[in-house]
This record gives C-alpha cells, sequence and structure tokens, in this order.
C-alpha cells in the first residue's frame, strides 16, 4: 500500500479527470462514514475542512488587502 506522502507526490502528475475521480471517491468516503458533512447534494459535498479552508483563505485575502 502506498504511503499518504507517496499519494500526494503523485497527485500533481494526474489529469483533471483522474483527480475528479479520486475526489469523487473520497467524498463518498466521506458519506460512508458519516463525517460531519455540512452540505451533501447531487454535485458534490461541503465539508466542515472545505468550510474552514475557505474562511482562512478569505482571511488571508482580506489581510493582505488592509497591508
Amino acid at each position: 500500500m502506498l504511503t499518504v506522502q507517496e499519494i500526494e507526490a503523485s497527485l500533481p502528475n494526474l489529469s483533471p479527470d483522474e483527480l475528479q475521480r479520486i475526489e469523487r471517491v473520497i467524498h463518498n468516503l466521506y458519506r460512508a462514514r458519516h463525517e460531519h458533512i455540512i452540505y451533501d447534494d447531487d454535485y458534490n459535498i461541503w465539508t466542515e475542512q472545505d468550510q474552514n479552508s475557505v474562511a482562512a483563505a478569505v482571511f488571508e485575502l482580506l489581510d493582505k488587502a488592509e497591508n
């Protein structure tokens, strides 16, 4: 089995279709494990981690704009 580091290192070499396929598999795993999902529909899911990541990115942009 591949380590997390090996998987992460291989991701930049994948095509957009391959990345989307992996993303769908991961999201299906979240659903199956009943992880903390904020939003779930036919298009995608939105997890607490997604929410936190976007919030951090927005605050970073706001901080840059203030400086």
